[in-house]
């Protein structure tokens, strides 16, 4: 089985013993199963694995102790027992698969194991999240077209696309030990300001703006030297969650020539928690599709699986609730809505692309899918977009309006997957906080 391929863990008809696993609108059915590192909020218990399963998690350290398996399961339960999921991906994509149909057999109606892991379930209310794996390396790329052509618009209206665009996938190294997870708030950084002074200011920055992207979080390496096929590229990645990668825009327009991003974007950049493995993707997988006329992608980037079901149909969204709407009362207002299908690369692509010089990813490494914009008017995964480079503000409810980000703003990214004769399955929230200069 390519991991492609649909089995009997995604049947929609498929329901959980847990029962707030069914109610059709969780993030968490039974068909999706994702990782996460979790302990008992206020405790000093070392970090563990869990898997989220309704508005539970499923401890894998009490369900490895306390639950009979199948042969061979606890070889595969014993890393993720210890916390270690960069460990329990390198065993590959055939031991998730397994893991994976032992787990979705194992929480399912009338399952004969349901009374054993009744006992290893914690309510995701009384947990505190980390990052799921260990981070040593951070590529961030520029994969929505989108994005790249309403931005390139705003400084190069009649050439908004370099010509390099649609024949490399553009990337930079990011900060990996920046990467927050969910929850975890951050300040206002400061930075060189240049208005139209002779000299630039150094001051908080007044430019702040969200970026709607998905990471992917390498689940194989490859030893230096040795590239990894477009054919191979997904077998080297354990799954996805959702990424914003916060940038101050003004601080970003006066250091990026000629080296590209630095500090304008190494301050902060926020995940989701639980990792949606590639596995649980497999029933939104969908045909790529290019403009008539846009160059074929050169050899190592191109395959016929690739092309056939390359890009997966994923439900993007951006939600900001302001300090004032808090006090009020009033929730979290939609920003944008848009879709990952629209992305101009694939995550094979990228992966095949960061690799073809010999480059060596490790286990736990970040690829960064760039913004996710939509081509509507509204579809903007930034701010930068949605206010015409801050010429056309927002309007909040409350009478506030927005044309970047101020103190108290709170951002929360989300996404969904649902197609016919497939569950609905979902990422959790992505959420922080801005805080004033320190």
């Amino acid at each position: 089985m390519s991991v492609a391929g649909v089995d009997a863990t995604h049947d929609p008809a498929r329901k959980s013993w847990v029962a707030s696993a069914n109610d059709g609108r969780t993030d968490f059915p039974i068909q999706n199963l994702p990782f996460g590192r979790f302990r008992r909020a206020g405790s000093d218990e070392p970090w563990r694995i869990g898997v989220a399963i309704g508005d539970q998690v499923l401890d894998l350290k009490l369900a490895r102790a306390q639950c009979p398996w199948p042969a061979g399961l606890d070889e595969l339960l014993a890393p993720l027992s210890e916390g270690d999921l960069n460990a329990f991906a390198a065993l590959g994509p055939a031991a998730r698969r397994t893991l994976r149909a032992s787990l979705s057999a194992a929480l399912a109606e009338h399952s004969e194991q349901g009374p054993f892991l009744e006992l290893c379930l914690v309510p995701q209310a009384q947990v505190e999240l980390s990052l799921p794996l260990r981070t040593h390396d951070y590529t961030d790329f520029y994969a929505g077209i989108h994005h790249a052509t309403t931005v390139g618009k705003l400084f190069r209206p009649d050439n908004p696309l370099l010509p390099n665009y649609k024949w490399v996938p553009i990337g930079y190294h990011g900060r990996a030990s920046s990467l927050l997870p969910s929850g975890r708030d951050f300040h206002r950084p400061r930075g060189q300001l240049k208005g139209e002074a002779a000299a630039p200011e150094f001051a908080p920055v007044r430019r702040l703006d969200y970026e709607l992207e998905l990471g992917a979080f390498v689940g194989a390496a490859n030893p230096l030297g040795e590239p990894v096929t477009i054919d191979r590229a997904e077998d080297h990645l354990l799954g996805l969650v959702l990424l914003n990668d916060w940038s101050a825009r003004d601080v970003q327009a006066w250091e990026y020539q000629p080296l590209g991003p630095f500090l304008s974007k190494s301050f902060a950049t926020t995940l989701s928690p639980w990792v949606v493995t590639m596995e649980a993707l497999a029933p939104y997988r969908v045909p790529v599709e290019r403009p008539e006329g846009d160059p074929a992608p050169l050899p190592y980037l191109d395959s016929a699986d690739n092309r056939a079901r390359g890009a997966i149909d994923l439900t993007l969204e951006v939600w900001l609730q302001s300090a004032a709407m808090r006090e009020k009362g009033l929730a979290p207002q939609r920003l944008s809505q848009s879709n990952f299908r629209d992305a101009y690369w694939t995550l094979a692509q990228l992966l095949a692309h960061h690799t073809s010089n010999g480059c060596n990813l490790q286990v736990g490494d970040l690829l960064g899918t760039g913004t996710q914009s939509g081509p509507a008017a509204g579809q903007g995964g930034s701010l930068l977009e949605l206010s015409g480079g801050g010429k056309q503000p927002l309007a909040l409810p409350g009478g506030e309006t927005r044309t970047f980000l101020q103190d108290g703003d709170s951002v929360t990214l989300r996404a969904h997957a649902q197609r016919p004769g497939a569950a609905r399955i979902g990422f959790g929230a992505c959420t922080a906080t801005v805080l004033p200069a320190r």
